[in-house]
């Protein structure tokens, strides 16, 4: 059995390239996936700002960003855009956390 020694290890929690999180897929091991209900979305883009995989599809390309969907390849589900999602329209989520059927 070989083993590293300490000057061979990399150090934890460096992230050695900046904005590579598209690099990725991570999506494969969830339970639970966001479900976008579009018609409740008011666009606040708080799903975007607390995603931490970058798993939120938005179109730029107006005056103001959209929200367009979820990645799924990105999102491993952890609820948050669901949790930061306000229930703004009727009182409804556009993010609503389901049961992932695979």
């Amino acid at each position: 059995m070989s083993f590293l020694k300490n000057s061979e290890l990399h150090e934890g929690g460096i992230i050695r390239e900046s904005g590579n999180a598209h690099d990725y897929q991570t999506g494969d091991w969830r339970t639970f996936v966001p479900e976008f209900v579009e018609e409740n979305c008011i666009h606040c883009m708080f799903c975007w700002i607390y995603c931490p995989d970058s798993a939120i599809e938005i179109d730029t390309s107006g005056d103001k960003p959209i929200m367009k969907g979820i990645i799924l390849e990105h999102c491993k589900g952890c609820g948050i855009c669901a949790l930061e999602c306000p229930p703004a329209k009727k009182g409804k989520s556009a993010l609503v956390m389901v049961r992932e059927e695979k």
